[in-house]
């Protein structure tokens, strides 16, 4: 799907700007909006630069006043201290539900995240005030807890964003500690909800995603630890193409629906799926990797394979149920037959044919995005083909010559095969344009 739905914003401020040089009428620029999902009469009234600011000044609202708390702190007294705090954050939160009712969302959330900062605050003043602290994260899970509600029940992105950043936070305290998060599903469902009711937010969506392959996998680590600490091992490497091989496939899926906002999300995750897709062949492009991966104990082999069936499967289904097959097929072979062949190799010379075959797929999927981005003319396609070339060209360039007159010439051909790519690119939006 063209990536121009990401930018849905800026197409209702440009159609603003067509309404007023008189090239389109006001109910053109409406049906345009419309089609994208966009509000044009929100985007002509009010930026994401306002929004931006507005929050940033709650923000530093809600440090102005921490600061001056903590200044006087010692000298009020212990009971003022808990009242204060108490009535400070309960008044910020009546506001906020007034500007709710008055239909100000925006400004709402706004004041929502101001109290919850305030709220955050009071836990951490309240608890130096009684000395409470035998177990610091929950100080972090509660505050997180108390603004999720805000979040879900008005359906705002930016209120849920902060309840899970802080849940994200209380969940590294808490790993780092030893003890598993078991409650962090809660914060990933009130996630999951705000996305698919209220407004689009990519910000939210990536979020959530990380956040649940992150949970994901120290539930792996949980089930397969033998010690108080959380260990990483090379099953996670495999559990974690899987998964990202099956968030592609969901991508394919959710670009099929009616609903225009799970087409956005579809691109997003497509794009970013491409992305990490990009970085891990390059990461595996080194001999080294290999090495470590083959030396690797692979203990938990049964739990691993189970699950890379499951993703698998699911990833097969959902591309079939989009009717692009055709990527997915291609990628869950090839991730089987890597993940076989390293089972069954066990000398460390092997690595270096796993390193040649995985840097001549990282060349040929880079050329498959280049003629991609060109023949459906998405433009993050076809640049990130080239940047992925010309990255494994200078990585190969470290890994095996490293002089200064090797560099040069390296550098020298870099420049000439950007010059040919932006060529190709102008070229080819000339055409479209003469159409």
């Amino acid at each position: 799907m063209r990536l121009i739905r990401l930018l849905k914003n800026d197409i209702a401020r440009e159609a603003a700007e067509w309404v007023d040089e008189s090239i389109i009428t006001e109910a053109q620029a409406e049906r345009i909006c419309q089609r994208y999902d966009a509000d044009y009469h929100q985007a002509k009234n009010k930026s994401f630069g306002y929004n931006l600011l507005v929050g940033l000044a709650y923000l530093f609202i809600g440090l102005a006043v921490i600061t001056i708390l903590g200044a006087n702190w010692d000298d009020i007294p212990r009971a003022v201290r808990m009242g204060g705090l108490v009535a400070l954050t309960l008044a910020t939160q009546a506001f906020g539900v007034k500007k709710y009712l008055q239909g100000e969302q925006t400004g709402a959330a706004g004041v929502f995240m101001l109290g919850n900062l305030f709220y955050g605050a009071s836990i951490i003043l309240i608890a130096q005030i009684y000395h409470l602290g035998e177990h610091m994260p929950d100080g972090i899970f509660w505050w997180a807890l108390g603004c999720l509600p805000f979040g879900v029940l008005i359906k705002s992105p930016w209120v849920t964003l902060q309840s899970l950043v802080l849940a994200c936070i209380w969940f590294f305290v808490e790993s780092d500690m030893g003890f598993y998060p078991a409650l962090f599903p809660i914060f990933i469902a009130g996630a999951l909800y705000v996305l698919t009711t209220g407004k689009r937010s990519i910000l939210l969506l990536l979020t959530t995603a990380a956040s649940i392959g992150l949970w994901f996998e120290y539930s792996l680590s949980e089930l397969w630890r033998d010690s108080r600490y959380f260990r990483f091992e090379a099953e996670h490497v495999v559990v974690s193409v899987g998964l990202f091989i099956l968030l592609y496939a969901f991508s394919h899926w959710l670009g099929k629906k009616e609903s225009v906002k799970a087409k956005d999300y579809g691109a997003i995750l497509a794009v970013w799926s491409l992305r990490f897709g990009a970085v891990f062949m390059l990461v595996m492009s080194y001999e080294q990797t290999w090495k470590e991966l083959i030396r690797a104990d692979w203990e938990h082999q049964t739990t691993m394979v189970l699950i890379s069936l499951i993703f698998s499967g699911a990833a097969l289904y959902l591309s079939y149920a989009a009717k692009k097959l055709m990527p997915i097929v291609i990628i869950v072979p090839f991730y089987w037959i890597t993940l076989l062949m390293l089972l069954a190799s066990v000398d460390k010379s092997a690595a270096v044919y796993f390193q040649v075959v995985y840097n001549l797929t990282l060349i040929a999927s880079s050329v498959w995005l280049i003629f991609k981005g060109l023949h459906e003319g998405i433009s993050h396609y076809f640049f990130l083909g080239v940047a992925t070339i010309l990255m494994t060209a200078l990585m190969r360039y470290f890994d095996l010559i490293g002089d200064y007159v090797g560099g040069a010439v390296l550098f020298s051909v870099f420049a000439v095969l950007l010059f040919v790519a932006a060529k190709f690119w102008k070229k080819f939006q000339t055409k479209e344009l003469a159409r």
